[in-house]
């Protein structure tokens, strides 16, 4: 007689799997999100569940990536991609409200709202060394403005970094309270505005705008 084969079954879609517990995840937070909110989202069983990802940690950690990979790459490009670190700061705003704000997904980011009243022992310092990780990124792509002469040497660019990832991460709060994408992207104007200007920078553009010029 065969033997009855155990775990997930033979047409187990592991993308759409996480996709679904990604969106839970991403909805609710990881403390709220529970075992059987999952089986649920993803259609499978608890024992498929542990069988493919684990426990629940294991499946968030996945989760994590899985959404960075699939929603979250655009800050990475922007600060690959462009040419100073004031555009690739600005697109990460503005791409950030575009992303926080999608129909058909959970607003805001699954990093931040995730983080929330999350007490779990390496979940919460997961997610918090994955927020220092981006404001560490965006520190080294200022300090590169710095040395190019973009930006005034005096400028702090680990306040500047901080300020950048604390506009960041309260456009996925306010995306969370009903905020739109043009309101996000306002405010990312706001802040860009905010930005030193090296002194050649700025008396360039003061002679393109002088009406004598």
């Amino acid at each position: 007689m065969a033997t009855k084969r155990r775990g997930r079954p033979r047409s187990f879609d592991r993308d759409a799997a996480l996709e679904k517990a990604m969106r839970a995840f991403w909805e609710h937070g990881y403390e709220a999100t529970t075992v059987a909110d999952l089986t649920r989202a993803m259609d499978i069983g608890a024992p498929s569940l542990y069988a493919a990802f684990g426990d629940k940690k294991t499946l968030f950690d996945e989760v994590v990536r899985f959404y960075r990979a699939a929603h979250a790459s655009f800050g990475e490009r922007a600060c690959a991609e462009e040419t100073t670190a004031r555009a690739a700061l600005a697109r990460l705003l503005h791409e950030a409200a575009a992303a926080f704000t999608r129909p058909g997904l959970p607003h805001g980011c699954l990093v931040v709202h995730a983080a929330a009243n999350c007490t779990t022992p390496g979940i919460e310092d997961a997610l918090r060394d994955r927020r220092q990780a981006d404001i560490a990124a965006f520190e080294t792509r200022i300090r590169a403005g710095i040395a190019e002469g973009e930006l005034p040497p005096d400028t702090d660019a680990a306040a500047l970094a901080r300020c950048t990832g604390a506009v960041f991460q309260g456009m996925s709060q306010q995306a969370r309270d009903g905020a739109s994408r043009s309101d996000l992207e306002s405010l990312a104007g706001l802040a860009m505005a905010a930005w030193p200007v090296a002194a050649k920078a700025d008396t360039k553009r003061q002679q393109q705008t002088s009406p004598n010029a």
